[in-house]
């Protein structure tokens, strides 16, 4: 009896030191149950920052530094321990003591091959990952052709107005390219010096067709310099293509300079500005009737505009997303599958060190696939922060910081800030906050924030309990995840990434989910298969459907850690149920 419990006694030693040291600094502790409900994320993916790589540990989440020891020498602990016992033994030493040493060396030997379990885990994660990277690439750009460049407005056939904001009109747009394209410019008489402009043809349908966007910006305080305007709304320029630039005097000076706004690799869910360049601003259809304040005084007597802007180029989206609600009630899987595409589009920002901090349905643009599914893409950035020296830490010293632009969606930490000497605002949960409340409007609520009366909240002081129920229709999962993408403490909201990884594994891993012991192995294993099957199906359909391209995304931005979280959220939620 006195031996069972001292090798009972030495394997609680062990499990000890799998909890104290291994465990900590993430959320799980294995994959059987949860760990500490501290973070579900914060944003950032681990071993992405700068500085030096943090040393995994098991599942592959990183140890802190004064642990670092711990990982590689564990091995080394429980060799010399099962070598001492050994010595004792032949010592003479008694059976209670033998007993202690011998499990406390099985104990570590444990943690060893745990946390080799891990390395494996996360290994095939990352090759995963670099497969998929690849295969979502983005196509080359569409107007990267050698005839023609696209870098002044005379470039383009100028149609009708598409809409305007409180900062910009967009203008749908052609090239004249194509043969067919010469002969209609010819024959309405458009090829002249300066921005051609289209009308309608006598059927009321505009020819040719319009595959492009012209945005231009309301240019009242920043000057007529090509480097005052591109400096002043450099925040435009963010999702700007490699390219973009590249027909603009001053262009390379900007793209070089230093402590400017960051420059966003390409997603599928989020905007490309494919041209930017500035040029005199011309006098548009609609102009005097829709924004004639901003005009300069050769188009208008009393505009206050300046003579030249800039211009944006990017592609003509059907509608926006509130457009399309209008018209249209997604079925709560399809709403699922939108929610989980600005989920995607939000969580590459946050990896890029960028927050959007103007989402809306406004901005957010639609376009359809064969099946008539949507396609997100996220666009405006006039009201980003994307600053290469803060990052999503934006110091609060003064009232008159700028917080961003939707004050309605505007996340709680940030609607609630008081500025102070050493006040910042943390922005890396901010956009997911909004995609929560965004996402009532999708599965066909009323935005909780929005409007007045007794069913509008705000974001300074609503509690989780006044948020409206969302219908049983609406998946349980997908349920729970919108209140909780809502908590008004950080520290309780998933993070992007997380939040995605929720509902990709709601959407295709009900098998996995429903196993009673989820491990590592078993995981791997369905990650492997969702792998073949996305491939196969990438291949046998010329033009991929929204969802094959979300299992694309999913597997391109795989990492263990997060997909574990997500995993333990899901079946805690389920368990509770």
């Amino acid at each position: 009896m006195a031996v069972r419990q001292a090798l009972g006694r030495g394997l609680q030693l062990g499990r000890a030191l799998l909890l104290r040291f291994a465990a900590k600094p993430g959320p799980v502790s294995g994959l059987g149950k949860p760990g500490p409900a501290a973070a579900w994320g914060r944003g950032e993916r681990p071993g992405r920052a700068a500085g030096p790589r943090a040393q995994p540990g098991p599942l592959g989440l990183p140890l802190p530094d004064r642990y670092r020891f711990f990982r590689q020498s564990v091995a080394g602990l429980a060799a010399r321990i099962q070598r001492q016992f050994a010595v004792r033994a032949r010592g003479g030493a008694g059976p209670c003591g033998r007993a202690v040493f011998l499990a406390f060396g099985l104990g570590l030997g444990l943690i060893e091959e745990k946390q080799a379990e891990g390395r494996r885990a996360a290994s095939a994660c990352q090759e995963i990952q670099a497969i998929f990277t690849q295969k979502s690439k983005l196509v080359s750009d569409p107007l990267d052709t050698r005839c023609w460049q696209g870098f002044r407005l005379e470039d383009y056939l100028i149609g009708q107005s598409i809409g305007k904001g409180c900062s910009a009109a967009v203008y749908e747009a052609t090239v004249p390219t194509l043969p067919q394209h010469l002969e209609k410019a010819k024959c309405v008489g458009l090829l002249r010096k300066g921005p051609d402009v289209l009308p309608k043809g006598a059927d009321g349908e505009r020819a040719p067709a319009f595959p492009f966007a012209i945005k231009m910006m309301w240019n009242i305080s920043a000057g007529s310099s090509s480097e005052a305007i591109l400096s002043t709304m450099s925040q435009e320029l963010v999702p700007a293509s490699r390219v973009a630039l590249d027909g603009e005097y001053g262009g390379v000076t900007y793209r070089r300079s230093r402590g400017g706004p960051k420059k966003l690799a390409p997603h599928p869910n989020i905007i490309r500005v494919l041209r930017a360049f500035t040029s005199s601003v011309p006098l548009l259809p609609g102009a005097l009737a829709d924004y004639p304040d901003v005009l300069p005084p050769r188009l208008h007597p009393e505009g206050l505009g300046h003579s030249r802007t800039l211009f944006l180029v990017m592609k003509n989206y059907p509608c926006t997303l509130r457009q399309y609600l209008q018209e249209h009630t997604p079925s709560p899987r399809l709403a699922t599958m939108m929610t989980l595409q600005l989920l995607e589009g939000v969580d590459h920002l946050v990896q890029q060190g960028i927050a959007h901090r103007d989402l809306k349905s406004d901005n957010i643009l639609v376009e359809l696939d064969s099946d008539s599914c949507p396609w997100l893409v996220i666009s405006d950035f006039g009201c980003c922060l994307a600053d290469e020296r803060i990052g999503l830490q934006l110091p609060f010293t003064s009232w008159y910081v700028d917080l961003g632009g939707n004050g309605s969606l505007m996340a709680p930490e940030v609607s609630t800030a008081l500025p102070g000497p050493r006040a910042v605002i943390d922005f890396s949960k901010a956009d997911t906050w909004a995609v929560g409340a965004i996402a009532y409007e999708i599965f066909g609520l009323a935005n909780p924030f929005y409007g007045q009366g007794r069913a509008h909240l705000e974001s300074r002081s609503y509690q989780e309990a006044q948020l409206p129920e969302m219908p049983k229709s609406v998946p349980p999962d997908a349920r729970q995840l919108v209140r909780s993408l809502l908590q008004r403490e950080t520290s309780k909201r998933p993070s992007a990434r997380v939040a995605a990884n929720v509902l990709h594994l709601s959407l295709w891993g009900e098998h996995l989910l429903a196993l009673k012991n989820l491990k590592l192995d078993k995981m791997i294993g369905w990650l492997l298969q969702q792998s073949a099957a996305t491939l196969l199906a990438d291949r046998l359909v010329e033009k991929s459907c929204v969802a094959t391209k979300l299992q694309m995304l999913f597997l391109a931005n795989l990492e263990c850690e997060a997909l574990c979280q997500a995993a333990l959220l899901l079946r805690s939620w389920r368990a509770a149920l």
